[in-house]
């Protein structure tokens, strides 16, 4: 089976002031939603949960998913997970690399936990909606994003500057379905020279970062501490905490920061980098790891 489209096409009248109308085919982003459901044994008795909906283009559920419950703090670890399953079939198991030829056309996808791996059920209280633009709308409070991120730890993980400044022409050429449609984000992880190491395109720009770091979670990969992000939007506060979770130290992002990304950044001593973009970019906290800003 062929892995699900991104884009679609859809017929348009482009009108422009002085100028005849023109019909054609235009392509779009594919947004749909996909259910995220826990798998888990409580008390003896296994149960499943709807945990998540989210609006996405379908595309690596399985690791959109994974990453989602390893972010938000409800896994910890790949090997807690026994399968992965969209609609009843099974993609993934046991936190190994999951088969994207099968069943990638459902909107509803399971998360089986092995038996004995605790669930905190308070947790899962905290039930909401995502939309492709803002992932963080319905949570019941700002300080239940803080669960799980820890402090980066002091180490020499160093880039040039050069470095930031070559990741736009990257990332540019990385996306493949924006260049047909403009209408979806990228999460791209970098190597310290800037060679691409992992990318997702989504058009959540939440999803996006949750499909590159589930990859990464599932493959037994993370912390992702020799790692630096970049994304192609504005770096909001919950890719700040999602990029914390995965233990990423350096986040740079084709837009501006917002001021609670900022604060949260400096406060785990992570490195925010906004605005990057025609050579130049600016540092919001932890210039430290720029080995030119020294």
């Amino acid at each position: 089976m062929k892995p699900a489209p991104a884009y679609s096409r859809s017929a348009v009248r482009r009108v422009a002031s002085g100028e005849e109308h023109v019909d054609f085919d235009d392509v779009l982003a594919i947004e749909e939603p996909l259910e995220i459901r826990l798998g888990f044994s409580k008390d003896g008795r296994f149960s499943h949960q709807a945990i998540s909906i989210t609006m996405r283009t379908p595309s690596d559920d399985g690791d959109l998913a994974a990453g989602f419950l390893f972010t938000e703090g409800i896994v910890r670890d790949a090997g807690e997970i026994k399968q992965i399953r969209h609609c009843g079939l099974k993609i993934g198991k046991g936190g190994g690399t999951l088969d994207r030829a099968s069943a990638l056309n459902s909107n509803t996808i399971r998360v089986d936990l092995n038996e004995g791996v605790d669930v905190d059920l308070k947790s899962l209280e905290r039930h909401f909606y995502t939309t492709s633009s803002c992932g963080v709308c319905g949570k019941s409070s700002i300080e239940a994003l803080h669960t799980g991120v820890t402090k980066l730890p002091d180490h020499d993980f160093r880039v040039s500057s050069d470095v930031i400044h070559g990741l736009p022409a990257s990332l540019l050429q990385a996306q493949p379905t924006f260049e047909k449609t403009g209408g979806l984000h990228a999460s791209v992880l970098f190597d310290s020279e800037g060679r691409i190491d992992t990318i997702a395109e989504d058009v959540g720009r939440h999803n996006a970062l949750d499909k590159v770091i589930g990859r990464k979670f599932l493959a037994g990969e993370t912390p992702l501490n020799d790692k630096i992000l970049m994304v192609s939007g504005r770096a909001s506060f919950e890719l700040v905490q999602k990029a914390l979770m995965a233990g990423i130290p350096i986040l740079a992002a084709v837009g501006a920061p917002s001021s609670l990304a900022v604060e949260l950044a400096r406060e785990f001593g992570m490195t925010l980098i906004g605005f990057v973009r025609e050579e130049r970019f600016n540092i919001y906290c932890g210039g430290e790891r720029l080995a030119s800003e020294t």
